[in-house]
């Protein structure tokens, strides 16, 4: 006798969807993730003020290479850990190079001026990257563009994040010029994920503000329950 499976509705396909999908905390590994981020700089500052810039390299790539073989031996993602070491190899490979110890911070001050001029020029080009990023990664693709209004919500949540990399560089390359290595440090943990979660909050926002316009004109489907 041949039995049958029972489809699955296209509720609890949905559902099973949702549940494969990770936040944006997760992707970074967690709360212990975003500590784990932050480490190396920290790291950096105090033995480069305890040992010198040699000793601050060396203890800054020994940290990021142990959150990676912590997280390899507790088999979590490698995604963010590996992330962190690669940028630390190349932060301390500059540094070492200058002979520099604010050196070490000159990528991610450029990395902020570069992303501050990349969501202000989205604007501009009417792509908002606030609502191009978030629509591409939750399956709904570019039909929030048909809505004017839509456009100006995620116009004002890119500008947020313009804002919050434009005070990064802003700071930071203060900092930099006036060779101050314990606050850059600061500076680089301070304005990292805690603004970073500000921007998400106005993304966050425009998203739920676009999805009920569309949904309203019939551009979305409605919320199934």
């Amino acid at each position: 006798m041949q039995t049958t499976r029972p489809q699955e509705s296209a509720t609890d396909v949905q559902t099973a969807g949702r549940r494969k999908q990770k936040s944006a905390l997760e992707q970074a590994g967690g709360t212990k993730g975003v500590i784990f981020s932050a480490l190396p700089a920290v790291v950096f500052v105090i033995a480069n003020n305890v040992g010198g810039l040699k000793v601050g390299i060396l203890a800054a790539l020994l940290v990021a290479l142990g959150i990676a073989v912590e997280r390899l031996t507790r088999k979590e993602s490698l995604q963010p850990a590996l992330g962190g070491v690669f940028g630390v190899a190349i932060a301390a490979g500059i540094s070492w190079y200058t002979g520099s110890a604010k050196d070490f911070f000159l990528i991610g001050i450029w990395a902020s001026l570069a992303g501050a001029v990349a969501f202000v020029l989205s604007v501009v080009l009417r792509w908002p990257l606030a609502g191009l990023i978030w629509n591409s990664a939750t399956g709904k693709g570019t039909v929030w563009r048909a809505d004017k209004r839509s456009r100006r919500y995620y116009d004002i949540a890119t500008l947020v994040l313009a804002a919050i990399f434009g005070a990064r560089f802003a700071v930071q390359q203060y900092l930099y010029q006036a060779d101050e290595v314990g606050s850059l440090g600061f500076a680089k943990i301070a304005m990292g994920y805690p603004l970073l979660a500000v921007g998400f909050l106005a993304v966050a926002w425009a998203a739920r503000a676009s999805d009920k316009r569309l949904k309203a004109a019939g551009l979305l489907p409605a919320k199934r329950t």
